[in-house]
């Protein structure tokens, strides 16, 4: 049976909550080289493009090549020992789709070939959830960035996109903007770092969807 959140058709346009985690509910980050591979593949894709040349061309890999520029947009992430968080905004009805597929395909070679294995290692097909209001759109950010808190401080966790949401660092391949115009820059009590960090040691559940779950 196809599990509830295997999304068959994307809107175009359409925001999406994209998640996987590892077979049997393994570790897919096993050391810190790991997860930097995995935000190196993601800014791959992502980054913005050089303008083309015939040397471009010829040199470009297959699963940039077949991405147009702005079919996916990134606004936030989190990596986790065993799972990862993606929120997701695509452009046409099938981005979502040619981007997850790429960027695991990427990542299963990484580990495959580093770790001298063979087969699966994400439980079957990525999850996605359509996110359809603002209310949940911010909701999610906060629920995605919130898992950090599992093992330690938010802000200084590299593989997560909170340390953008806070101007700690700027990555051209990611959009925070467009959660963080709902926010204020000036007043502490409405600045996204607080409404964040207030939830801190809270459960925040998205809906059905669990930690346990992913």
């Amino acid at each position: 049976m196809p599990h509830k959140n295997t999304i068959r058709y994307y809107e175009p346009d359409g925001y999406y909550h994209v998640y996987n985690r590892g077979v049997e509910k393994r570790k897919i980050f096993l050391d810190k080289n790991d997860y930097s591979r995995f935000v190196d593949i993601l800014e791959g894709y992502l980054a913005p493009k050089p303008p083309p040349t015939k040397q471009l061309v010829r040199n470009t890999p297959y699963w940039r090549s077949l991405l147009d520029e702005g079919e996916i947009t990134l606004l936030c992430y989190c990596l986790m020992p065993n799972h990862f968080h993606l929120l997701l905004r695509q452009k046409s009805e099938n981005g979502v789709t040619k981007f997850m597929r790429r960027i695991s395909n990427a990542y299963v070679r990484h580990f495959n070939k580093k770790y001298a294995r063979v087969g699966a290692l994400f439980q079957g097909k990525f999850k996605a959830v359509r996110i359809d209001n603002e209310a949940y759109l911010l909701h999610l950010s906060r629920y995605i960035h919130l898992n950090r808190q599992e093992v330690g401080p938010l802000d200084n966790y590299p593989y997560s996109s909170y340390p953008n949401f806070i101007g700690k660092i700027e990555s051209e391949w990611l959009n925070p903007n467009e959660i963080l115009t709902y926010f204020s820059t000036t007043n502490h009590k409405l600045t996204y770092k607080n409404f964040v960090e207030s939830r801190l040691n809270i459960p925040t559940p998205i809906d059905n969807l669990t930690l346990e779950q992913v």
